[in-house]
């Protein structure tokens, strides 16, 4: 996953390999290890990288491009695919559901724009966004 992602990130920031390794204060080729899967970066480089590029060092280790997307910004995550049920029910993802601190008995609004898509908003949120756009 680490190489996988290393390489992918770098790609879609269009950098080169020496780029990223004046970056982070290593050599092109230990870059081109980290890529290849031969060696993996030690913690501190790790955290060099993630900042380099805008990614949660959690994600740059762990996240698998299972659906071929690449690690999410800080930020924005990718939860999976969710199926909908007969009567329209979707189940949330439980690591969505800790990160937004969603539970059992939450009113959540759902908002939609024919092209962007659906977009789900805790109801208490959107209250006070709207009550905070009133006061201005």
């Amino acid at each position: 996953m680490l190489s996988e992602n290393l390489l992918n990130l770098r790609k879609l920031n269009k950098l080169s390999q020496e780029e990223v390794a004046e970056h982070v204060g290593v050599s092109r080729q230990a870059v081109a290890k980290w890529e290849s899967g031969e060696t993996t970066p030690d913690i501190y480089n790790c955290k060099a990288l993630a900042s380099l590029y805008d990614v949660l060092l959690d994600d740059l280790v762990n996240f698998s491009d299972s659906m071929g997307f690449p690690v999410p910004p800080k930020g924005k995550y990718l939860f999976g695919a969710v199926t909908v049920g007969e009567k329209g029910q979707i189940v949330i993802p439980k690591k969505a559901r800790d990160i937004f601190k969603i539970k059992a008995g939450d009113n959540l609004i759902l908002l939609g724009d024919e092209k962007q898509g659906i977009a789900i908003i805790k109801e208490k949120d959107l209250l006070h966004f709207i009550n905070n756009i009133k006061e201005k």
